[in-house]
C-alpha cells in the first residue's frame, strides 16, 4: 500500500484560475475609534434633533454639546480639559447661554477655592512640614503590618488640607520611594506602592475639597435646591464611607498580597536610619496656619466668611517670604492650572443642563421610561446609581468629567422616582471615586504605576480591584439607605 503526503503549497506555484488571497492590513486602533465617534454623533444628531419631540432649540443644543464632550472623552480619549474649554466656549457661540456665564465661570468660587487649597499644598510640600510628621510617626513602627496601618491613616488625614488626587500622590511619592528604598523587598513594596494610590483616591471623598468632582456636585445642589452640604456636612457624611473603605484597602493589601511573614517583618531599623530632625519655625508656622484654616472652614456656618476667602487669606499668609519663604509668583507655578480650566469648563457645561432646562426634560423622559415599576424600591434605584458610578470610570477616566456627566444624566432623573436628589448625588459623587482598576483610570495610579522599575502591573490592579468593588458598592448603598437617613439625609 503506497503512503500519500500532501506537500504544501509551493508559494511560487502559478496559481492562475485560483482565487487571490489577498493580505488585508488591520485598521490602526486610533481610525476604529474615529470611526466609532463619527458613528455615535451622527445617530445623536439624528436623535437629538430629528427623533426627539418637545425640546427646545436651546435645549437641542446644549445636549449636543454634551454628548460630543462625552464621545471626546470616552471614545476619541481627548484630552480632558481642551474639550471641556471647547464645549464651554461653543455653548455662548451656539446662543445657548451668554458670553457671561463663560467668563464667571472663571471666577466661580469653587476655582476660586481649589486655587487657594493649591497654593497652600505648593507651601507645605516646599517646607517639607507633611514628609516631617510622616518622618516622626513612622519612626515608631515597627513592622511592615503596622506600617501600613500608619500610612492609611496618614494619607487619609492629607484629603482634608490638598485638593487633588494627583498632588496628593505627587507630594507622597517621595515618602513611598524612600520607604521603598529602606525595606528593599520586592513583593512589600509593590504593596506599598498600591497602598498609596488606592487610599489617595478612596479617601478623597471624605473632604469638600479632596477632589473637584465634590466642588461641581456641590455647585450643582446649590443651584437646584438653594443649598449645598458645608464642609462639615459633607465630612459627617462622606467621612466614615471612606474612611472603612481605605482601611478595607489596607486590608486586602496585607491579606491577599503579602504573606503573614511578610507583614511580620521589622522595619523600623532600616527605614529610620537617619532620625528626623525637629520642625523649623517656617513648618510650624505653615503648619499652625493651615490648621487655622481647616478650623474656619469647619465653623463656616458660624462665621459666615465664604471658604474661598478663607483659603485665599491662609494662601497669602504662607506665601509671605517671611513665614514659608516662599514667594506668590513660584507658589503659583505649582498650581494646577490645567485642572483649575478644566473645572471651569464642566462648571460651565453643567450650568448650560441647567440653565436650560436640559436636565429637568432629561429626567422627567427618563422617569416616564422606567415607569412605576421600581419608584417603590429605594434601594434599587440607589443600588443601580451605584453600580453605574463605580463602573463608569472604566469609560470616563477623569473624576470630575465623570461628577459632570452622572449628575444630570443619572442622578435627577434617578430621583424623580422616589429619592431625595441629595441622597442620588452623594452616592453618584462618591462612586465616581472608585477608579483604581486600569493604570490610565486615575493620575495617582498612573503615577505610581509608572515608576522605574514599575512596582506593580495591571493584572495586580486588576486582583485589587476585584476585592473591593462589591464592598465599596454595598457599603455605599448601606450608607445611603441607613446611615443618612440616621443623620437628616432624606431617603425619599
Amino acid at each position: 500500500m503506497a503512503l500519500y503526503a500532501i506537500a504544501p503549497p509551493d508559494p511560487h506555484a502559478d496559481r492562475r484560475g485560483e482565487p487571490s488571497q489577498i493580505s488585508v492590513p488591520a485598521m490602526p486602533l486610533a481610525r476604529v475609534k474615529q470611526l466609532v465617534a463619527a458613528i455615535v454623533l451622527a445617530f445623536s444628531a439624528m436623535l437629538i434633533f430629528l427623533a426627539i419631540d418637545g425640546l427646545t432649540m436651546d435645549m437641542r443644543l446644549t445636549l449636543a454639546v454634551f454628548v460630543a464632550a462625552i464621545t471626546a472623552w470616552t471614545i476619541l480619549d481627548l484630552p480632558d480639559t481642551p474639550v471641556a474649554l471647547a464645549g464651554a466656549a461653543l455653548l455662548p457661540v451656539l446662543g445657548v447661554i451668554d458670553e457671561d456665564v463663560l467668563y464667571r465661570s472663571l471666577g466661580n468660587d469653587i476655582v476660586w477655592l481649589m486655587l487657594a487649597a493649591f497654593i497652600v499644598a505648593g507651601v507645605l510640600r516646599q517646607v517639607g512640614v507633611i514628609e516631617q510628621i510622616i518622618g516622626r510617626l513612622l519612626a515608631r513602627v515597627a513592622t511592615v503590618q503596622g506600617l501600613f496601618w500608619v500610612l492609611t491613616l496618614l494619607i487619609f488625614a492629607t484629603a482634608f488640607i490638598i485638593p487633588s488626587t494627583s498632588a496628593r500622590a505627587a507630594m507622597l511619592a517621595p515618602v513611598y520611594l524612600g520607604l521603598a528604598a529602606a525595606i528593599g523587598n520586592a513583593r512589600v513594596n509593590r504593596a506599598l506602592a498600591l497602598l498609596f494610590p488606592s487610599v489617595i483616591l478612596l479617601s478623597a471623598g471624605a473632604s469638600l475639597i479632596g477632589a473637584g468632582a465634590h466642588l461641581v456636585a456641590a455647585g450643582m445642589l446649590e443651584r437646584l435646591q438653594g443649598q449645598s452640604p458645608g464642609f462639615l456636612d459633607w465630612m459627617a457624611l462622606a467621612a466614615p464611607f471612606s474612611l472603612i473603605l481605605s482601611l478595607l484597602a489596607c486590608a486586602v493589601l496585607l491579606r491577599f498580597f503579602l504573606t503573614s511573614e511578610e507583614r511580620a517583618t521589622a522595619i523600623a531599623q532600616r527605614s529610620t536610619d537617619r532620625a528626623p530632625t525637629r520642625l523649623s519655625r517656617q513648618q510650624w508656622t505653615a503648619l499652625a496656619i493651615t490648621t487655622l484654616m481647616i478650623l474656619f472652614f469647619a465653623a463656616q456656618p458660624v462665621h459666615g466668611i465664604g471658604m474661598p476667602i478663607i483659603g485665599i487669606a491662609a494662601a497669602l499668609l504662607l506665601t509671605n517670604e517671611r513665614i514659608s519663604g516662599l514667594s506668590l509668583k513660584t507658589a503659583l507655578k505649582g498650581v494646577e492650572w490645567n485642572l483649575l480650566l478644566f473645572l471651569a469648563g464642566t462648571l460651565v457645561i453643567g450650568e448650560a443642563l441647567l440653565l436650560t432646562g436640559t436636565a429637568q426634560v432629561m429626567a422627567k423622559r427618563i422617569v416616564d421610561l422606567a415607569g412605576g415599576s421600581i419608584a417603590g424600591w429605594p434601594v434599587l434605584i440607589i443600588g443601580f446609581a451605584a453600580i453605574v458610578a463605580t463602573l463608569s470610570h472604566l469609560v470616563i477616566t477623569s473624576r470630575t468629567a465623570r461628577a459632570t456627566v452622572l449628575i444630570p444624566a443619572l442622578a435627577l432623573p434617578l430621583a424623580g422616582l422616589g429619592v431625595a436628589p441629595l441622597n442620588l448625588v452623594m452616592v453618584v459623587t462618591l462612586a465616581s471615586g472608585f477608579c483604581q482598576t486600569l493604570m490610565v483610570s486615575a493620575k495617582p495610579v498612573a503615577l505610581f504605576g509608572a515608576m522605574d522599575p514599575p512596582p506593580f502591573g495591571q493584572a495586580d490592579l486588576f486582583r485589587l480591584a476585584g476585592a473591593l468593588v462589591v464592598p465599596f458598592i454595598v457599603l455605599l448603598v448601606i450608607f445611603a439607605t441607613l446611615v443618612w437617613p440616621l443623620q437628616g439625609v432624606p431617603l425619599r
